[in-house]
């Protein structure tokens, strides 16, 4: 945190009233450093509410770009955002210096992995999940476990939504709930499911509520808890893993950072669409190249940080800065190669 950080204090007159906050919580605030991987639904949910919130600092980490499907629950973005095409950290950045020019956002438009998990997260104080697979949640769980931060599990299907609080050394960790991350089609998802924003929006509301609580005092015992909750059925509970805390996992408990030494540069279907990510082999990318290599398929979108364009009725190529590529309008990835193959030449 930085000591020299100063806030307006009649703006957050209202907020430093309540008594757990205070002037002295606002200024903690004011000198944090929160990260919120995937700015999707929770991820602009929380970006929103931390930002009104009065933290100093913000670091978002999103790998894609709005679709008109995203606009019911996902609170950042306007139907122009989905014509322009721009990457959603980037996106996130300009609206949130809109709502306060102190806030400083930290864009990246990346895929969070094992490469650039340190360099992306070692600075920050609390972790927000905003994503969309268990895969690079148990990332986040076996860093935070390794570097000692804490970190905030959120996940919403339908109406039904999830939220616990991960503290090394003193919760249970994610993998003390969940050993493994569930099976390809086990569980139901935002695509099988649905997802109903006003979940989206309670989740987003409890993990800043979290968030705020770890940054303003740090020292205060965290409960090992779960929080579930279904809107619809209007049910509540809150589920008590202090039995599971005591005992540890390989992560939290044996130092066993599986995730965290496997490489997954790897194909993915994306969660919530019809798109498929792949990792080509090559290294850098030039996008200026690509970008006339698919004008032949017409109207190319550019910027510095992807191209993309329609190569066939329904199917979407964009190519990303970082070097990776999402096929959008397929869940194939035999066909999401073939396309990139035919299209790019990778």
């Amino acid at each position: 945190m930085h000591n020299e950080t100063k806030f307006d204090e009649a703006r957050f007159v209202r907020q430093m009233r309540y008594h757990q906050l205070g002037a002295s919580g606002q200024l903690k605030l004011s000198q944090a450093h929160a990260a919120i991987v995937g700015c999707g639904a929770l991820g602009s949910a929380t970006a929103l509410s931390l930002t009104r919130a009065g933290i100093g600092r913000l670091t978002i980490i999103d790998r894609d770009v709005p679709e008109w499907s995203n606009l019911p629950r996902q609170f950042l973005f306007s139907e122009k955002d989905v014509r322009d095409g721009l990457p959603k950290a980037i996106i996130a950045e300009r609206r949130l210096k809109e709502i306060d020019s102190n806030v400083q956002v930290i864009p990246h438009v990346t895929h969070l992995s094992t490469h650039n998990i340190s360099d992306l997260l070692s600075s920050v104080d609390v972790i927000v999940d905003g994503t969309d697979n268990f895969e690079t949640r148990f990332l986040l769980n076996d860093f935070s476990c390794r570097e000692n931060i804490p970190w905030i599990y959120g996940g919403v299907i339908g109406a039904e939504g999830r939220v616990m609080t991960v503290v090394p050394g003193t919760t249970a960790c994610l993998r003390c709930l969940i050993s493994e991350p569930p099976a390809p089609g086990s569980l139901p998802t935002c695509d099988t499911a649905g997802v109903l924003g006003a979940a989206v929006m309670v989740v987003g509301g409890v993990q800043t509520a979290e968030a705020i609580k770890l940054v303003v005092n740090p020292l205060q015992q965290a409960l090992s808890r779960l929080l579930v909750f279904d809107l619809w059925d209007f049910t509540w509970k809150t589920i008590d893993l202090s039995s599971l805390s005591e005992t540890g996992c390989l992560s939290c408990r044996d130092k066993d950072y599986q995730w965290l030494n496997t490489s997954d540069y790897q194909t993915t279907i994306l969660c919530g669409q019809d798109a498929v990510q792949l990792y080509p082999k090559q290294g850098t990318l030039n996008l200026h190249n690509i970008a006339k290599q698919l004008g032949c398929f017409g109207n190319v979108k550019e910027n510095r940080w992807l191209v993309r364009t329609e190569v066939e009725p329904g199917i979407v190529v964009s190519v990303f800065a970082d070097g990776r590529l999402i096929v959008t309008g397929t869940r194939d990835p035999s066909r999401a190669r073939s396309i990139v193959s035919k299209t790019i030449g990778m």
